[in-house]
């Protein structure tokens, strides 16, 4: 199911009837999965459809007459193809990841036995004068190495100390005799030496308040977390909680209207700064449509105002960062990226209380508590204001995230926030049709004709629409350059826009396309209390 994301669940009044600004589809899914698991819920239809490798250790010693000098083993593993873990693997299927080959000491897989070079003595190294005198000598692990010319000095301990190194590294290259008996125990019959991390000195500490890096989650984290407040409801049907964005040095807060409208005829408001002050609050106006509030802390100043981004240049893909309070679990920070633009998500209880939002959608992890906090671009402003969740739980349990996360554009919010501060109410575009399902025809010729797109089911007299010559019938296939695919769509595009817009319809007619040109109206709901 997708809900809003309230912490809890809280009693809710009823919204007046209101036709979602004259595009009200005709017919709605009464058990919308998108349904919130305390006030709200959305539509279904968006995309649902209802052997370890074994590193062969089996690599013995390689032959060559067992050279004294300590010869070590290779590697002969064989690669494995063991199978490999994929995203879409169902649980159970067993599937593993697969090992890679490799040898112990630096050799290629499936390297066969070393051959003494030329059969001569124990120690694998020819003798001078040997059918093989001449060729570089190597150290008990196979690895080129330098001869030592002895140099003579006068006495002292400087003269141990070389002999002892020349002994190190030449010892393999000497046929037998003490000297090589010296290199093997000095080279190859020493333990290894241990090394412990809690031995180890601890780094020093990094400056805690010093400036994070440039662009970084934890630079934007650093910018916004002073601007993201959460909100705690009490109401006479309930608790809840959820999460707000500052909006003024004064206590001005932008949160979601379900976060508080069980509060708005009659309960206590708290909001927890991210210093941990807290204050009362009290609601300045809210708009069910647009599922927006504002409140106004009561005594404080000297707040950080959240820098507000702009929605229209978003880009699917770009990195963004949530920031709230899941759970009641304050200055949370999540992140991920835009999953998907104008995105059409119905919320709401019931259809005349339905309302669809032109949302931003994100993987960023969003949960209950969340709803009315800020989802930022990575220069720390705000781009949207989280207010639902698609999540996978049946509708009587609250659910978590499932990286489907959606937003209020930020340019939308901005319009409706300065509206309730001004008025205590916002007004939304119009553009006076009613929204209906295709009738499919009894011709083959006519079926084929439906095209995807908003069908008209009534024009309102004196509306855009009907000023712009738009009939019963129609299909309006796109709104500017915004393709239109269903009743939903048009009225989230119509509620990107504000009143009094100018905007270009394409209309589909028995098969043909025309452009019609039409002047968005204005509508203004009245949502009760405060």
């Amino acid at each position: 199911m997708t809900e809003n994301t309230p912490g809890a669940p809280g009693p809710k009044p009823e919204r007046p009837q209101q036709s979602a600004e004259g595009t009200t589809p005709a017919e709605h899914t009464p058990d919308s999965p998108w349904a919130p698991q305390q006030q709200r819920g959305l539509d279904s239809g968006f995309g649902e459809a209802p052997s370890a490798a074994q590193s062969d250790s089996d690599a013995q010693p390689t032959p060559g007459g067992q050279p004294s000098s300590g010869a070590q083993p290779t590697s002969g593993s064989q690669p494995s193809s063991g199978g490999h873990l994929g995203f879409g693997t169902q649980p159970g299927s067993g599937g593993a990841p697969g090992h890679q080959p490799g040898s112990g000491f630096g050799g290629q897989p499936g390297t066969g036995p070393q051959p003494n070079l030329g059969g001569h003595t124990p120690g694998g190294y020819p003798p001078p004068g040997g059918p093989d005198y001449g060729a570089p000598l190597t150290n008990p692990l196979g690895v080129p190495v330098q001869t030592v010319q002895p140099q003579r000095k006068a006495g002292g301990r400087g003269k141990l100390v070389a002999g002892a190194l020349a002994l190190v590294l030449l010892g393999g290259a000497i046929g037998g005799g003490i000297g090589g008996a010296v290199a093997y125990n000095l080279a190859g019959s020493s333990a290894p030496s241990s090394s412990n991390s809690l031995n180890d000195p601890r780094p020093p500490a990094r400056d805690i308040n010093s400036p994070a890096p440039q662009g970084s989650i934890e630079q934007v984290a650093q910018k916004v977390l002073p601007s993201v407040v959460q909100i705690k409801v009490i109401a006479p049907g309930g608790a809840g909680s959820g999460s707000g964005v500052v909006l003024s040095s004064d206590g001005m807060i932008l949160t979601n209207n379900h976060v508080v409208e069980a509060a708005a005829n009659g309960g206590q408001i708290t909001v927890q700064f991210n210093d941990g002050r807290t204050a009362t609050a009290k609601i300045v106006g809210r708009d069910a449509t647009s599922d927006l509030a504002v409140l106004k802390a009561d005594g404080v100043s000297g707040l950080t105002a959240a820098e507000l981004g702009r929605s229209d240049d978003l880009r699917v893909g770009q990195q963004v960062v949530a920031i709230g309070a899941p759970f009641g679990l304050s200055s949370t920070v999540t992140s991920g990226i835009v999953s998907a633009l104008q995105r059409p998500v119905r919320t709401g209880d019931t259809p005349d209380q339905s309302t669809v939002m032109d949302a931003v959608q994100t993987d960023a992890a969003i949960n209950p508590g969340n709803s009315g906090g800020a989802l930022v671009d990575m220069q720390g402003k705000v781009i949207g204001i989280n207010s639902a969740i698609r999540t996978a739980t049946g509708s009587q349990q609250q659910g978590g995230s499932i990286g489907l996360g959606f937003a209020i554009p930020v340019d939308q919010a901005r319009r409706i926030a300065d509206e309730l501060i001004k008025n205590g109410k916002a007004t939304h575009s119009l553009l006076g049709v009613g929204l209906g399902q295709q009738q499919p025809g009894g011709g083959q010729q006519q079926q084929q004709q439906q095209v995807a797109g908003a069908t008209v089911s009534q024009v309102t007299p004196g509306g855009a629409a009907d000023q712009a010559g738009i009939k019963v019938g129609d299909v309006i296939t796109k709104i500017d350059n915004r393709r239109i695919s269903d009743a939903d769509s048009l009225i989230a595009a119509v509620r990107s826009y504000a009143p009094g817009t100018k905007v270009k319809l394409t209309i589909n007619t028995g098969g043909g396309d025309r452009v019609v040109e039409a002047t968005l109206g204005s509508q203004t709901l009245d949502n009760g209390g405060r």
